[in-house]
């Protein structure tokens, strides 16, 4: 199952990362509605990891976890998304093109290490470790959906 999150994630990344921006425009959805609409999803997520929500989602037996919610939107959801399509973007060189595409690579190893291998390490940290772990995964991620609000926010005042 890790293998396929990180995978259908990995994809996802991929298709934005070549055609984000004929994506957008196809649309007629703008970089900064995406990263408004993105940090308010993100905000909702960490809402639940700090209030220590576990509903635990109703699942039928044709649905694969590992595509949705696991691959799409928890792991390549849309601020992992606006990341990929800006990096694109302002990577000129092909230097630094090579950079964000192995960026991109390495993150996703580093993602399907810790999916492989997360019964060890919950087995290490025991559950208060899990519990305090994803209460700062929380924390942190309110403040990057509050800062990825601000900066859509900012992008669309600027562009008015």
């Amino acid at each position: 199952m890790a293998f396929q999150a990180v995978c259908v994630a990995g994809g996802v990344i991929t298709v934005f990362g070549l055609l984000g921006h004929q994506i957008l425009d196809y649309l007629h959805v703008s970089v900064p509605a995406l990263m408004i609409a993105g940090g308010l999803l993100l905000l909702l997520i960490a809402l639940d990891l700090l209030t220590g929500k576990t509903d635990e989602p109703k699942q039928t037996k044709d649905v694969n976890v590992a595509l949705v919610p696991l691959g799409m939107p928890l792991l390549a959801g849309p601020g992992a998304i606006v990341s990929v399509i800006l990096a694109v973007q302002k990577a000129h060189s092909v230097a630094t093109q090579v950079s964000v595409w192995m960026a991109i690579l390495a993150i996703h190893v580093v993602l399907w290490m810790v999916m492989r291998y997360s019964l060890v390490i919950i087995r290490i940290i025991k559950d208060g470790g899990v519990v305090l772990v994803t209460r700062l995964a929380g924390m942190m991620l309110s403040a990057i959906a509050v800062q990825q609000i601000i900066n859509g926010v900012t992008q669309v005042i600027q562009g008015s």
